[in-house]
């Protein structure tokens, strides 16, 4: 597995290898010990889920607070989607800061977010499911969500025209009134 750096630290895009032929492919998608040395630390995951959504969804951006903070490692099964990553820790460098990368069933990469940034993603293709390992079980008095076309984070989405919002996401506050971390 290759190991991409992001413009936002801890903040990873992992390539795993594939091994594809005119049968299929096979592709390792997670090893617990080769995934804590590129994140630099002991990560555990407790949760699994999978989200199907339709073209021009977007998703976002969602965290949950302390006690239950979420890391996630992302993949799309099916589909492409644009995903966003932003530091909402008071106390960094990079606070307020956004990452932007393509995932998709063709590029197998994967995005390793961990807990202290919000996350959101905007579905490129007709559909697309993505797979995510969560570090902490969904906590719904810990869920929190930021608006996702906040002109103080500027997250320059591949839209062409609105798109499609849950309520709760399209009710979501601003960054500078959202429950941060410090």
């Amino acid at each position: 597995m290759e190991v991409v750096a992001t413009g936002l630290p801890d903040i990873l895009i992992m390539k795993p290898h594939v091994i594809a032929d005119d049968r299929g492919f096979f592709i390792e998608t997670f090893h617990q010990q080769r995934f804590n040395q590129a994140a630099g630390g002991d990560v555990r995951f407790v949760q699994d889920n999978h989200s199907r959504s339709a073209a021009n969804v977007l998703r976002g951006l969602h965290y949950q607070l302390p006690p239950h903070a979420q890391g996630k490692l992302v993949r799309v099964t099916r589909g492409s989607v644009f995903d966003v990553a932003v530091d909402i820790r008071r106390s960094s460098a990079t606070f307020g800061q956004w990452i932007g990368t393509e995932l998709s069933e063709h590029n197998a990469h994967q995005l390793w977010i961990p807990a202290g940034f919000a996350h959101g993603f905007l579905v490129l293709s007709e559909s697309a499911d993505l797979l995510y390992k969560t570090t902490a079980h969904w906590a719904g008095t810990s869920e929190r969500a930021i608006r996702w076309n906040d002109a103080d984070l500027g997250i320059r989405w591949p839209l062409d025209g609105l798109p499609i919002l849950s309520q709760r996401d399209g009710n979501a506050p601003p960054f500078a009134g959202a429950d941060l971390f410090d």
